[in-house]
């Protein structure tokens, strides 16, 4: 008895149809891209420069420990009132002699303006979890932009966000800076 053959299976257009599968799962496939944390550095100082002096009331500090314990100008604090703190230091409403000083600028359209020359310094340990050091973050800039918000409902009738002038938007920004220092890690909590 003779085997009968199967008819062999043309897999010429096999090829072509898996290249175009990849084509298209490439082409409709989203790639999520992390963004980051949104900074701008200051520029660096030349060899014969020297940092800029700071007085000490404009110089608001946050520590982050190795186990995610937060020190606010020295005093145990919890991530809850942190963007609470961080707005009143950079508004000063009250023009406390402990919180930072102001300037008076004039910054277009918003006319004569006090703008605070406070600063934020945050500093972590190497043991803080990203968790937490993003949650400090996000704290942080929170605070930023509900200042900005304010000052944009009071100047021009809407929230910050939805401010589509270009000039108002750079004139808020400049009224309200964000002015956050970041130094290096260190073993701030030990072991």
């Amino acid at each position: 008895m003779a085997r009968r053959q199967t008819p062999e299976i043309n897999a010429g257009s096999m090829a072509d149809i898996a290249f175009l599968l990849l084509i298209f799962f490439l082409v409709t496939t989203t790639m999520d891209v992390d963004t980051g944390i949104g900074r701008k550095l200051p520029p660096p100082l030349t060899g014969d420069e020297e940092p800029p002096d700071i007085n000490e009331r404009n110089i608001f500090t946050v520590l982050v420990n190795n186990k995610d314990r937060l020190l606010v100008e020295k005093k145990p604090c919890d991530i809850t009132m942190l963007r609470e703190k961080a707005k009143e230091f950079l508004a000063n409403p009250q023009n406390k002699e402990d919180l930072p000083e102001k300037t008076l600028k004039t910054i277009p359209p918003l006319g004569n303006i006090m703008v605070s020359k406070g600063v934020i310094s945050l500093k972590n340990d190497r043991g803080t979890s990203y968790k937490m050091y993003i949650a400090v973050q996000n704290e942080l800039a929170a605070a930023i932009n509900e200042l900005r918000d304010e000052l944009a409902m009071d100047r021009f009738g809407r929230k910050y966000s939805q401010l589509l002038n270009e000039n108002q938007i750079k004139a808020i920004q400049k009224a309200i800076p964000v002015a956050i220092s970041e130094a290096e890690p260190e073993d701030i909590g030990g072991n």
